[in-house]
This record gives structure tokens, sequence and C-alpha cells, in this order.
């Protein structure tokens, strides 16, 4: 079986990292499987680079010029939006004419158009793995609060293009060229959470679409629960217990920092501390936060990071909304107990009856009293790992795929 898996880079971005594990654990299971992306950052001989440079560099400056044209030259939301109308011709590459099937994951920016989707698709078996909700909105990879993709309608008078157009806009037109794309071939989309899954149902453009539920894959196996060093990474104390929360950016509002700070400043104990680890643009981020706490920073070397949850009881999340929170996934196996929001794919990683706590969005008052017994009574760490790795391990999710092929 040749399986081609599209993404646009190999390493750069959740997606791009998930992907190539893809790639990795379908190999190592016999599949003859192989990545075509716009940059590579690595040096993989099973990784391709699609197309010239300087084709790469037009599709995604016209793309992006479209939208800035479209949105009244505003700037901030230029990368918030996609379109897919420029891209490069990859039903013609070998690889794809050749392949058995196509799995296709992150192609923004200007690395597919929906109309050379259509091409691959009405040539290959192919499944269109969904990351965020772009398949299923105009333009956006995130809807948020706003609901126009569930109009009978669709998306228009998008707030990513400020007024412009308005019933007509960008995002109207974009929908409405998605709805062709889907009801002139056969596309199985795969949606990493049930939360993204149930979201596309209620989509006025994907209705009568095939949505199955695939999560991305981890490297569970690397972590341990612990821990291997001396002494504790970070000069953090050896005598408290620790409270992790991370993200590329803790401040980004999607995180919903604010929320996590209220909780923690409920808890009223001098035996644990938080820990954060993530980049923050505003320096003020944590003056508001009453409770012992280190922030230290993105952290880039794995081992560390694997040490940092080894020595952690509790692993935290309070974000908005959040397709499939990666820092529960590794907390929980290297043995943290889960404590989070529950709005997003956090349900289709802890079980709340036996597996961690889900708080109603918002309620810190909840969260405060979840970490409090998280803390006082953590779950056992060895199972803990054990429940992730049966549903997020890279050869568990490659078996899927794999399965799913074998019926398409």
């Amino acid at each position: 079986m040749k399986i081609v898996i599209i993404n646009h880079s190999d390493t750069l971005g959740g997606a791009s990292v998930v992907s190539y594990r893809l790639m990795k654990a379908l190999r190592a299971m016999g599949v003859d499987a192989s990545m075509l992306v716009s940059h590579k950052a690595g040096n993989d001989p099973h990784v391709h680079m699609a197309g010239m440079s300087l084709r790469r560099k037009y599709t995604f400056l016209a793309e992006h010029l479209r939208i800035f044209t479209a949105n009244g030259f505003n700037r901030d939301d230029l990368f918030k939006a996609s379109i897919a109308t420029d891209g490069l011709p990859l039903s013609r590459h070998p690889l794809v004419k050749e392949a058995d099937g196509v799995i296709i994951n992150w192609v923004n920016q200007g690395m597919l158009s929906l109309r050379e989707i259509g091409r691959i698709a009405a040539a290959v078996p192919t499944v269109w793995t969904m990351h965020d909700m772009w398949n299923l909105t105009g333009v956006c990879h995130h809807a948020g609060e706003c609901l126009a993709y569930r109009a009978p309608a669709g998306c228009a008078d998008c707030p990513l293009m400020h007024g412009r157009a308005g019933k007509h806009d960008l995002s109207a037109r974009t929908f409405s060229r998605k709805k062709d794309l889907y009801a002139s071939v056969d596309i199985q989309f795969v949606a990493v959470s049930t939360w993204l899954r149930k979201l596309a149902e209620k989509s006025s453009l994907m209705a009568g679409c095939r949505v199955s539920v695939i999560p991305n894959a981890f490297p569970i196996e690397d972590f341990y629960t612990s821990p291997r060093m001396a002494s504790a990474p970070f000069g953090l104390p050896e005598d408290k217990k620790l409270i992790v929360m991370g993200a590329a950016r803790l401040d980004d509002p999607v995180k919903g920092l604010p929320y996590a700070i209220e909780a923690l400043n409920r808890l009223r104990r001098d035996d644990a501390m938080v820990v954060f680890f993530g980049a923050v643009r505003d320096p003020h981020a944590f003056d508001s936060l009453h409770f012992p706490y280190r922030h230290i920073g993105p952290v880039s070397e794995a081992e560390l990071l694997r040490e940092l949850y080894a020595r952690a009881t509790v692993v935290m999340s309070t974000s908005l909304y959040e397709t499939l929170p990666g820092t529960l996934i590794e907390g929980q196996a290297a043995g943290c107990t889960p404590v989070s929001f529950d709005r997003g794919g956090q349900a289709d990683i802890i079980d709340s009856s036996s597996a961690g706590y889900l708080v109603p969005a918002y309620d810190t008052e909840a969260f405060a009293s979840a970490l409090d017994s998280a803390l006082d009574n953590p779950l056992d760490r060895t199972s803990l790992h054990n429940s992730v790795e049966k549903k997020f391990s890279a050869t568990a999710v490659a078996e899927k795929y794999k399965a799913y092929f074998s019926k398409l």
C-alpha cells in the first residue's frame, strides 16, 4: 500500500509534527508512506519537497494579496484567514499519481487550491484530516463564538473581512467554493477529536459529508512517570507539588490565562506551586497571580520537558477552545493528573470518571476545587500513561489510518 501525506511542512507547527510522526509509524508497520511538503526542515529521504521555490513563493503571496485586498488592507487579520485559491499542481506529482491513497493534512498558505484538491480526490482515494475548523467554515481556522457557518446560507459578513462586501464577502465566496468541491468529489473527512466532528455536523457546509474521528499521534513511549535526573530542572524546588501549564504562547487569548490565574488565586496551600512554560508577549501577564509560580519560558529540549512532567503532580489547561490539546496528553503520558475546562477535544483525552477532572468552562471556583482534589489525591501514574498510550500512540493512530484505507 502506497500512502502520500500532504502537509505544509514536516516539522514546523503542530499539524506538521503529527503528520511526520504518522508517516514514520505507517512505515514501521510496512506501509510505503511518504510526505509532500512546501517547507522541509529535516533530512528524511521519505519527505519530498513539492514544487519549485519560485512557484511556492508566488502562490503564498498571491493568496495573501487576495485576502489583504478583501479585508480592507488589515494586517492584523491577514493570517487568520485562508481561502485556497492558489496552490501547487500536486495532482500531477509522481508520488500522488502512483499512490493508493492520499492523506491531506494542513495545506493552507498557498500549498493547495480547492480546485487541485478536487483533482487529487477525483483520481485517488483521499482522506482530509481536519486539524482545526477551516474545513467547516468560510475562511477562519477557529470560529470562536461566531456561528455563521451553521446558517443555511453559510458564512457571510465575516468579522475577519471587516464589513467589506457584506453578504458577498470573501468568506461567503470561499464557503460556496468549498460546498461545490464537497459535492463534486468523494472526500473522506477525519476530525482529530469528537468535539471537532460535532462542529462539522452542525456546519451547513458539511451537511452530508462523512466525518470519522482519528486523533493525532503522540510519542507516548518517550515519556516516563518517575524522575530520571538527579536534581529538578530549571532550579525548581524538590519539596513542592508541581502544577504544570504550557503553550506555545501562554497569553494567547485562546489559552485562557486569566482564568488560570483566577483559579490558582483561589487555592489556599503552601505545599504546591505552578510552573508555566511557553512564550508571553505581555511582560505583566502574571502580575495578578498571587499563588507561588515560576515562568520558565519556552522549553526547546524535549528531555527537560519530559523531566518536568515526570516531577509534576498535575497538568492543567484553561483553553477556551482546543481541538486536541497536546499538553494534556503529554502530561498524562508522564503520569500527571489532568485538570481542564471541558471546551473542546479535552473529553477525548480525559475520562472524568476515572482519569482526571473536566470542569465547566469559565468556572474558576470548580477549577480550583479540582486542582485541590488532584493535588491531594493524584491518580496512579502508570494507569494514566497506559490510558493515553492506547489512544494516542503513533502505532495506535497509524493502525486506524491503515484500516481506514483498507476499507476504501
